[in-house]
């Protein structure tokens, strides 16, 4: 029997995480080596905030302790040193969604990359009104009759502003609606989004249900109607691989703290023919061409929205983050989480007056669960299992409008990420199995 062999040239598939190598890559967080209510910490809140490996805090450490200087303003060696670091990073995190170096705008978050679109798109109508810009501008002006599409899971930091920007606009703000699964109605999307849909926005992955929301069909709706497209990627830039040019996106939004990196800093990307029509968003010093004691102009972006000093050891720390996300493996990260997701979503599921939100287990989701305890507030469960040193998240997870949607007002989230143990999710299992006893529910 002939025996076949592979090519040399066929790339083999990264063998997927294990027990073994995520104990060594916990090696790398030292805050994950303590003692909480005298047991061993299980960090189980990454869906809010990641922790930071020793790579990132050394990077940041060292731009203060070696390059500490303000950028694009100076020509002494420091100055020339922290630009190219600054900028040596941009082009890392561009690189890391698949986007280029121009379309890559630093923000302090992912809430203000939202708020810095929202408000572009309005007063682009004010500068075409009094006849700044080109025919590209008044094309991206938002006017009465207009109508922006969100959908029901949204965090409220992917509602608000286009809340705020259809008050502005005159425009009539829609959503989506989901099913009691959680998942998007898509057979009602088609009817939603329509002639005068002039933006979408979603979220790639829900930070309450979990669930993946089906980009490319709703990309491919936008593009029927000629709206733009804002992807929320909070929860899916830091843990599964994300192209940005290849789901045709408008713009997209992250940010650091949710993916190792530090807090103060995040990402917007922009495609670079919109960006560079749009009026900036903060105003000032670093992001200007010519400044008269009338007007100003602006330079193209990414400077064209990035004024004063900037998160300059902040971004420094992020490409670290994305260095070590790249060196691990995007895509044996999202393979792991998606086992420890199914692991706290079968295991919630057999316990007793436990409801489950989003996918069922088996199905598709983000290595994340969000759970009711029938008779408990999710305060008290968090509280419960915080003194056994388990760590997760309370509260309506900035997401009020789909807990209400589904008869809820607080739930319970544990949210898993590459240094998680299926210990972990075994520990957590088995401290919210006690809880309900506990309080006499």
């Amino acid at each position: 029997m002939a025996v076949v062999s592979t090519p040399a040239t066929l790339e083999q598939a990264p063998p997927v995480l294990d027990n073994a190598e995520v104990l060594r890559i916990r090696n790398d967080f030292p805050v994950l080596d303590q003692l909480v209510n005298g047991r061993p910490l299980v960090y189980l809140d990454s869906g809010a905030t990641s922790q930071n490996p020793l790579s990132v805090i050394e990077a940041e450490q060292e731009f203060y302790e070696q390059r500490n200087a303000a950028v694009h303003r100076g020509a002494h060696h420091l100055a020339v040193e922290a630009t190219e670091v600054f900028e040596d990073a941009r082009q890392a995190v561009a690189d890391f969604i698949g986007a280029d170096y121009a379309e890559t705008i630093w923000t302090s978050n992912a809430t203000e990359g939202l708020n810095l679109v929202s408000y572009t798109l309005s007063t682009a109508a004010l500068w075409a009104a009094q006849g700044r810009g080109d025919a590209a501008l008044k094309e991206l002006a938002l006017r009465p009759g207009d109508e922006i599409v969100v959908t029901e899971m949204e965090h409220h930091a992917n509602l608000i502003p286009w809340q705020e920007l259809a008050f502005r606009a005159g425009a009539t703000l829609r959503y989506i609606p989901i099913d009691d699964a959680g998942s998007l109605r898509m057979e009602e999307a088609a009817g939603i989004i329509g002639p005068r849909t002039r933006v979408l926005a979603f979220t790639h992955a829900s930070n309450v249900l979990g669930t993946i929301n089906p980009v490319r069909e709703l990309v491919a709706l936008a593009r029927a109607a000629g709206a733009l497209v804002v992807l929320d990627a909070c929860q899916s830039a830091p843990h599964m691989p994300l192209n940005v040019k290849d789901l045709d996106v408008d713009f997209a939004v992250f940010s650091g703290h949710k993916m190792l990196a530090p807090t103060g800093i995040g990402v917007l990307y922009g495609k670079q023919e919109l960006l560079d029509v749009l009026p900036p968003f903060l105003t000032g010093g670093s992001m200007i061409t010519t400044v008269t004691m009338e007007r100003a102009e602006y330079l193209p972006a990414p400077q064209r929205f990035e004024a004063g000093t900037q998160r300059i050891s902040q971004a420094v720390a992020l490409a670290a983050a994305v260095n070590y996300l790249t060196e691990t493996g995007l895509d044996r990260i999202h393979r792991w989480e998606a086992e420890l997701g199914e692991r706290m979503v079968s295991g919630l599921e057999s316990l007793p007056g436990i409801r489950v939100l989003g996918p069922a287990a088996g199905e598709e989701r983000i290595g994340l669960a969000a759970f009711d305890v029938e008779g408990v507030h999710a305060h008290d469960v968090g509280q419960f299992l915080d003194s056994r040193g388990i760590a997760v998240r309370v509260g309506h997870h900035c997401a009020q409008p789909l807990h209400r949607r589904l008869g809820l007002t607080a739930t319970t989230r544990a949210s898993a990420y590459l240094y998680n143990t299926t210990d972990d999710v075994d520990r957590f299992l088995d401290a919210v199995s006690g809880v309900r006893a506990y309080f006499g529910a």
